[in-house]
């Protein structure tokens, strides 16, 4: 069993920044990639930042320059640095793990961008 926990969810104003953390444990051997999702509502699940096991990152453009994906080094652990926050941002966030063929999700965390 893999499990996925989530940290670091919150309510912040436009232009503000918030950090997300993510932690795997469980039955895992190796360094795996792992990414974050979002979810906004009405809308569909969207990846929006991911990262190899070897450190390189990818980003959707929506979040590009704002958002930084980061990992300690030999761990599945993952940061989401997350500057000048819009309210297009608010979303349900989703921390993943691909292990094989298999992948991983945590249970979530709220990210609301409000004034």
């Amino acid at each position: 069993q893999v499990q996925l926990v989530e940290f670091g969810g919150g309510l912040v104003q436009p232009g503000g920044s918030l950090r997300l953390s993510c932690a795997a444990s469980g039955s895992i051997s190796g360094i795996h990639n792992m990414a974050w999702y979002r979810q906004a509502p009405g809308k569909q699940r969207e990846l929006i930042a991911g990262i190899t096991g070897g450190g390189s990152t990818n980003y959707v453009d929506s979040v590009k320059g704002r958002f930084t994906i980061s990992r300690p080094n030999g761990m599945n652990f993952v940061y989401l640095q997350m500057n000048s926050l819009k309210l297009e941002d608010t979303a349900v966030y989703y921390c993943n793990i691909q292990i094989r063929d298999a992948e991983y999700w945590g249970q979530g965390t709220q990210v609301t961008v409000s004034s």
